[in-house]
């Protein structure tokens, strides 16, 4: 018996152990798999050396195509026609960052739960609700309706389905191994749903559900007050004073309902930010060489591998070199010969609820323009990794789906937005972006730029533009609802057509400005206009620390080089502090102070105001003021159960400035009746409590870059494929708009002129292998503030780049 045992034993113990070794227990890969030396994760170690030449034959190509890779693995890619040049786009992208395109489209789909299982259900079912996959659906038919879009989206696909074919499994990217899934089919929904991911990133949330409980609980008097419809303290992005020469189109009348909710006459039934960018161009007034310079830093939250893909395209009539978004075809941000291009967010308010009224619980029905509507409705089936699928319905309204009958309660995203109300969001809409982007690519001059902005739909976009010709021009751009003023800053009522989005306004008529006088353009995220623009298209926007800081510094500006606008995007001086330290250092009650809190204040007070990495003067005022606005706005805006949010920075500031007596410092929590003085000393206090806590006594591990420490995490957080923390400057509100793990995710400068210079970088690298050298490479030079040399190549024999390997594609 004893020896039947042991050999029971001895057959079930390896039986047992290669289960073990094949499954997928929680976050752990299967074992074998991951550790096998042929297909395990051992083959992702890439060779130091770099074969020089290589030739593949790919028979979705129509002519031969010449790809270089330039020093810091760039492809330069060489093509015949339009076809093949974003068929190998598609090629090459792929095989630096197939897994990044894949997991980002996954995420945006609500398909997450299929290779993590259950945990990700609610954030797959919230994806689905808000209606992603459902826009990209509609924007593809946008795309897939020109035939030059067409073209580009089918052969950008047609070439990364050419690279996964390609793949055995010990190829496949180290994640893949990780996570134990393979890569699947690429189609060119894929490609439209990475452009919706980016409307709901730069989005910048929703704030009508928490203004509507505002309005609810303070009453209109206060709520006008305290959230102004434009702020205090501006520099908008088109110049005051600019003439708008035309006729605008009649502005929807406001609804009786609304006017009477917003003056009291009935009850009623956050921005973030650092979600920003910077852009600017200076004419060659301004300039040694006579020519316009361009800058761009899009302000996004940094991983690795980088949002961002950096590539040459040349085909006849096409030659740029810029950043694309893996997994969509063509330059995003770049230049050309002649001109160059950026973006900046707008935060346009292109996303509304809408209050529903439903005939019954099924919600087949609601109630509209005084008659019950017939509802649709639209199944998702979720797919669960080690369980079964799960499916629900989503109901759609004419303003689209109802996003929330019963809302999760452990899912962050979804904190904003109202139950029961249907969703009117502007990424849902048919649209064709990649038009903008094919023109722009092959842009020449300014009627050309013009032409490209006309398809642009979302999320809507700063475009800043300079050309060799010396014009200059920004213009806030993509389509705008046509709205009555207000509309969208509280929830709506769904019943009335009225506060329907009554057309769009026209493109022609978009905020823009050319060759203005003062010989430079620039934006921050602030207002787009002053206050005579005849349009509305938002209420709130971005803080205007940014802006005024750009605009200072540019006013004064002269001769300048590509290093001094370098120089500038490191910019790292605090306009908030400016504004408000003083009034702060004034109000400090020095005799109640301890020896710590002594010290901070005397250090605070000799701060110059900028964010350097060793400024410790950085790390109190930062913390100060965001104890000091929490103190100020929490007990009133804080009450279980009704989500609201706090008046805007610009307006806190106004009230420590200008109305110093203000109820609103009182702590309506306490017996005492506090003042604005009480608050600034219990926040100075608070503010050294906790940094002596957490970093020890006041001295060097209290300064700014080790308080912030400021990081680049792999895109999907694994452990140990992020980068180090990076003792850098830089803060949220000055141009060098850095934070824990967001900022400046590309910094481009051109000089424009006969031959154009472009310079730029981005915080990784162009392999999303962690095996690679490629992978961080460029992290190091992005902290330091410098920049490497862009080759916009004339030809794969152009000596300006240093070329470390070639790569030739043929049909036979």
């Amino acid at each position: 018996m004893r020896n039947k045992f042991k050999a029971f034993i001895c057959v079930i113990i390896p039986v047992l152990l290669a289960y073990a070794l094949n499954t997928k227990f929680g976050n752990l890969p299967p074992l074998l798999k991951f550790l096998n030396p042929f297909t395990g994760f051992w083959q992702n170690a890439e060779k130091v050396s770099i074969q020089k030449n290589r030739n593949l034959v790919l028979k979705g190509t129509h002519e031969k195509v010449e790809v270089v890779f330039d020093d810091r693995m760039i492809p330069h890619v060489f093509a015949k026609n339009d076809h093949d040049v974003y068929y190998a786009q598609g090629y090459v992208t792929a095989m630096h960052r197939l897994w990044q395109m894949d997991f980002q489209t996954l995420y945006a789909a609500g398909r997450l739960s299929e290779v993590v299982g259950a945990k990700a259900v609610e954030l797959d079912r919230y994806q689905r609700r808000m209606g992603m996959v459902y826009g990209a659906e509609n924007s593809l038919k946008g795309m897939m309706a020109d035939p030059k879009s067409r073209e580009m989206i089918m052969a950008y696909t047609d070439g990364i389905n050419a690279y996964i074919h390609s793949l055995s499994r010990s190829e496949f990217p180290l994640e893949y191994k990780l996570l134990d899934f393979s890569p699947e089919e690429w189609t060119p929904i894929k490609c439209a749903l990475l452009l919706k991911q980016m409307s709901a990133v730069l989005a910048m949330g929703s704030d009508e559900f928490y203004m509507t409980n505002i309005l609810k609980k303070f009453g209109p008097e206060i709520t006008s007050n305290l959230f102004p419809d434009y702020p205090f303290r501006e520099e908008p992005i088109i110049p005051v004073g600019t003439q708008w020469n035309f006729k605008p189109l009649p502005i929807p009348q406001t609804p009786v309902s609304f006017t009477e909710m917003t003056t009291g006459k009935v009850q009623p039934k956050q921005l973030e930010d650092g979600i920003g960018s910077n852009n600017w161009a200076i004419s060659g007034a301004k300039t040694l060489s006579g020519y316009p310079i361009l800058a761009n830093d899009p302000h996004l939250n940094l991983t690795l591998p980088s949002i961002w893909y950096q590539i040459q395209l040349n085909a006849p009539g096409l030659n740029a070199y810029g950043v694309s978004l893996p997994g969509a075809p063509g330059i995003i941000i770049g230049f050309n010969e002649h001109i160059a291009w950026g973006v900046t967010n707008v935060a346009a308010d292109v996303l509304d609820f809408y209050q529903i009224r439903f005939k019954d619980s099924t919600h087949k029905q609601y109630w509209y323009n005084n008659q019950w509507k017939n509802t649709s409705a639209r199944l998702e089936t979720i797919k669960i990794r080690g369980s079964r699928d799960e499916s629900d319905t989503v109901i759609y309204t004419h303003h689209g789906p109802v996003v929330y009958f019963q809302k999760p309660k452990k899912l962050s995203m979804a904190a904003n937005v109202p139950t029961g109300d249907a969703l009117r969001w502007i990424a849902h809409e048919r649209s064709n972006e990649l038009m903008t982007f094919y023109y722009l690519n092959r842009g020449k001059n300014y009627n050309d730029y013009r032409k490209a902005l006309v398809y642009y739909t979302a999320p809507a976009q700063n475009f800043i533009f300079a050309s060799a010709d010396n014009d200059i021009a920004i213009t806030a751009n993509g389509k705008f609802p046509l709205k009555w003023k207000d509309q969208g800053k509280f929830i709506l009522d769904g019943a009335d057509p009225k506060n329907d989005w009554q057309g769009w306004i026209p493109p022609s008529q978009n905020p823009t400005v050319k060759n203005p006088p003062r010989n430079f353009v620039s934006s921050a995220n602030q207002s787009s206009t002053d206050q005579t623009y005849p349009y509305y298209i938002n209420w709130e926007f971005g803080t205007y620390t940014r802006g005024k800081r750009i605009n200072d510094k540019l006013k004064v500006m002269k001769n300048a080089t590509a290093d001094s606008i370098r120089l500038m995007q490191s910019d790292s001086y605090s306009i908030l502090a400016q504004d408000v330290l003083p009034a702060l250092i004034s109000r400090v009650n020095t005799g109640q102070l301890n020896a710590t809190q002594r010290e901070a204040l005397r250090l605070v007070t000799k701060w110059n105001k900028s964010f350097f990495a060793k400024a410790i003067g950085a790390s109190i005022f930062d913390l100060w003021t965001k104890r000091l606005f929490y103190d100020i706005w929490n007990d009133d805006f804080t009450i279980a159960a009704v989500p609201m949010r706090y008046p805007s920075q610009d307006r806190t500031v106004e009230l420590i400035l200008k109305d110093p007596d203000s109820k609103w410092f009182d702590n309506v929590n306490t017996p005492a009746k506090e003042t604005l003085n009480d608050l600034v000393n219990e926040s100075l206090k608070y503010t050294c409590d906790s940094l002596e806590k957490k970093y020890g006594p006041i001295g060097k591990d209290w300064q700014w870059a080790n308080v912030k420490q400021t990081h680049v995490p792999h895109l999907a957080n694994i452990p140990g494929m992020g980068s180090k923390t990076l003792m850098i400057g830089g803060a949220k509100g000055t141009i060098d708009a850095l934070s824990e793990a967001n900022g400046p995710s590309w910094r481009m400068v051109i000089e424009l002129g006969k031959k154009p210079k472009g310079h730029g970088v981005f915080p990784g690298g162009e392999s999303g292998n962690p095996g690679s050298p490629f992978y961080d490479n460029m992290i190091d030079t992005w902290a330091s503030g410098k920049l490497y040399d862009l080759y916009l190549m004339s030809s794969p024999a152009d000596t300006r780049a240093k070329v470390i390997s070639n790569l030739t594609i043929s049909e036979k």
